[in-house]
């Protein structure tokens, strides 16, 4: 069997809750409602056989309502197989956990919480990882300055200007073409 004949299973069994399928170079993708993520990514594991969870992360769509998109990559044990199941969330919704279905989506839930602040129900230990606790911010979000955010806390934080800040692998948003707005290695003037 392949993926796309499991995203005709998941059609079949979930109907209306999945929202699109999309095949894009080989590659299949599911979006489904928030409510039926976790039954969809149980039936994939449990019943397809996507036994390995690669990554879970999320998308900021700044400005969208809803703002943040969940995605989730599974495969088969043997690589045969490969899954993408994305889920719109919006700011005060919560994500259920798949720490239950797959051991290893642990530390990449609490890196998403800790990054962009979106929550899971039912995770194990929903603690930040990269962030100090207490830390009131979500750096990957899109509103997130490029130069941090002042801080109380100076023994524990870095307060100055960042680092990378203009430097040359920071994207140029005021450059004059597609080119030189891009990350890249270039010389620092």
């Amino acid at each position: 069997m392949s993926a796309a004949a499991d995203v005709t299973k998941l059609r079949e069994s979930f109907g209306e809750k999945i929202w699109e399928t999309l095949e894009f170079r080989g590659e299949q993708t599911v979006r489904v409602e928030l409510g039926s993520l976790h039954d969809v990514l149980a039936k994939c594991r449990n019943d397809l056989g996507y036994e390995m969870i690669l990554d879970i992360s999320s998308l900021d769509h700044f400005g969208d309502d809803p703002r943040f998109e969940m995605v989730y990559e599974i495969a088969t044990l043997d690589d045969s197989k490969h899954l993408r199941v994305k889920a719109k969330v919006s700011e005060d919704e919560k994500v259920p956990s798949v720490t239950d279905l797959w051991v290893g989506a642990d530390w990449h839930e609490r890196e998403v919480w800790d990054m962009m602040g979106i929550p899971f129900t039912g995770h194990p230990n929903m603690k930040r990882i990269l962030m100090w606790e207490g830390y009131p911010f979500f750096p990957l979000r899109k509103d997130f300055p490029l130069a941090g955010r002042p801080t109380d806390m100076p023994d524990v934080a870095f307060t100055g200007v960042a680092p990378l800040e203009g430097g040359p692998f920071v994207t140029s948003a005021g450059a004059e073409d597609v080119a030189r707005r891009e990350p890249r290695a270039r010389v620092v003037e």
